[in-house]
């Protein structure tokens, strides 16, 4: 994350595109916005007018964006829903498990079977951006952090966040988690809307920890007038990201930036949007902007369409800018390997859940009780897992989980039975940066031109795909 880039080596090749971003956007301003989005592919940014909702400034606001530590937006909004409903308190204790004590920088650094309070993992994320902490709430509110992440996905898409899935609570690199800035936006509206007595956790800049005091990343808190949060974001894939709250009294904006090529860059570019647009945000509105949802089963997750380059991905890739990262991210897979590894956000097929990461016995409900099962309404899939006679198939979607690879399977084929015909479902595994991937796939057609008619007829019905030769 941008937190951790102390502990990363940049090496500049021979590009200059990253220079030239931030010359334009030192030079130019506010009306850089073309020439930001021409130097950097990564880069996307919008101001909502916390009043009205009205988008005052929009740059590539709904183009897909990796999000980084933002992710942690979510899990705070998660978290404070299960405190307002009663369900943990804020001395509840978050116990660490084996795996979010293996959690990379940055992190708290507790051991496994050591335990946080909630106040605590909450003062975590907002500040270092502890990774750990993050895994850790998910595992008690959600049982896995898997679980969680649909939670997650779920919730996205009652707050009208639809171009949003979410993989994991800390936002380290997963090639199916992405979002929008016009969708962190929406979550930054909806965290101010909806929990206000927990909003000012979000101007926190250092809290002790133990005997340590640990200070906070975002910079404009307290140097530009009016900020009073969120959250900054940093990896590799996704560039120099952040999300900020202003207000001046009766006006009231929040902004996103993401794919800043620098902190710097960012932090200079959000403080131009903040100086320019919080004066002409109106200073009357008319309540809430983001709907209250109350937590959205799991057959809320709205299938994402896949964009037309069969990656649901965005376009830029690690290193395309020319700066080389040494990170302990996971690494990302390329353009032409996005090819044959787009990741589908479906419902789960009915799957027990995950046993539940240690916890004292009392710890209040929480999220965790939800069964997949119960809430996703997706029947047992029977797919075959190999591919039927005939030279051509149509890809529909792959998945890291072929669980989700099959169910994905059984609702095409319910949604688009006659387009298929007599077509044999399957998947196929494939391995790709030591993850292995699952292709959803209908086989079966003698010839191209049948498969070709075959995924002409379910783009018609937006079922994204591509004819493949097998």
């Amino acid at each position: 994350m941008r937190h951790a880039s102390s502990r990363f080596v940049f090496s500049v090749r021979s590009s200059l595109k990253p220079l030239l971003f931030l010359i334009a956007l030192m030079a130019a301003g506010m009306g850089a916005a073309p020439a930001l989005a021409q130097a950097n592919s990564k880069y996307a940014a919008v101001v909502i007018d916390a009043n009205t909702g009205k988008a005052l400034f929009s740059a590539n606001a709904n183009a897909r964006r990796y999000p980084a530590s933002l992710t942690k937006m979510m899990t705070l909004y998660l978290t404070f829903e299960a405190l307002q409903a009663g369900r943990i308190s804020k001395d509840s204790k978050i116990v660490f498990s084996r795996n979010a004590a293996a959690e990379p920088p940055t992190k708290l650094g507790v051991k496994a079977g050591g335990s946080i309070t909630v106040e605590t993992a909450i003062l975590a994320l907002i500040t270092k951006s502890a990774n750990d902490a993050a895994t850790a709430l998910a595992e008690t509110l959600g049982g896995s952090e898997e679980n969680f992440a649909r939670i997650m996905t779920a919730k996205a898409r009652a707050l009208g966040m639809s171009g949003t899935v979410f993989r994991n609570a800390h936002g380290l690199p997963n090639p199916g988690q992405f979002t929008t800035a016009q969708d962190m936006a929406t979550l930054g509206l909806a965290l101010n809307e909806h929990f206000p007595q927990y909003y000012d956790y979000f101007s926190v800049r250092s809290f002790q920890f133990g005997k340590q005091r640990i200070a906070g990343h975002n910079r404009l808190l307290g140097r530009v007038k009016g900020v009073d949060g969120i959250k900054t974001g940093y990896t590799r894939a996704s560039g120099f990201n952040l999300a900020t709250s202003a207000s001046d009294g009766n006006r009231r904006i929040v902004a996103v930036v993401l794919g800043g090529v620098s902190g710097g860059a960012r932090d200079k570019h959000m403080t131009d949007l903040v100086g320019t647009y919080l004066p002409k945000a109106s200073t009357r509105g008319g309540g809430n902007l983001v709907a209250r949802a109350a937590t959205a089963p799991l057959n809320a997750i709205a299938k994402v369409i896949l964009p037309k380059k069969n990656a649901p991905t965005p376009d830029s890739r690690p290193g395309a800018d020319g700066v080389q990262v040494a990170s302990a991210d996971e690494g990302i897979l390329s353009l032409a390997e996005e090819q044959n590894t787009q990741v589908a956000a479906i419902a789960p097929a009915p799957i027990p859940a995950p046993a539940p990461a240690p916890r004292p016995e009392n710890l209040p409900f929480a999220y965790s009780k939800l069964d997949p099962a119960r809430l996703g309404g997706v029947d047992p899939v029977k797919t075959a897992s190999v591919p039927s006679k005939g030279a051509w198939a149509v890809q529909v979607a792959s998945s890291p989980s072929q669980t989700e690879a099959k169910a994905f399977l059984d609702r095409t084929s319910g949604n688009a039975g006659r387009v298929l015909g007599s077509a044999s479902a399957y998947t196929e595994p494939f391995v790709k940066g030591g993850v292995t991937y699952y292709r959803a796939r209908f086989g079966g057609f003698e010839t191209k031109t049948a498969a070709w008619d075959a995924c002409n007829a379910l783009k018609r019905q937006k079922i994204s795909c591509y004819a493949v030769e097998q």
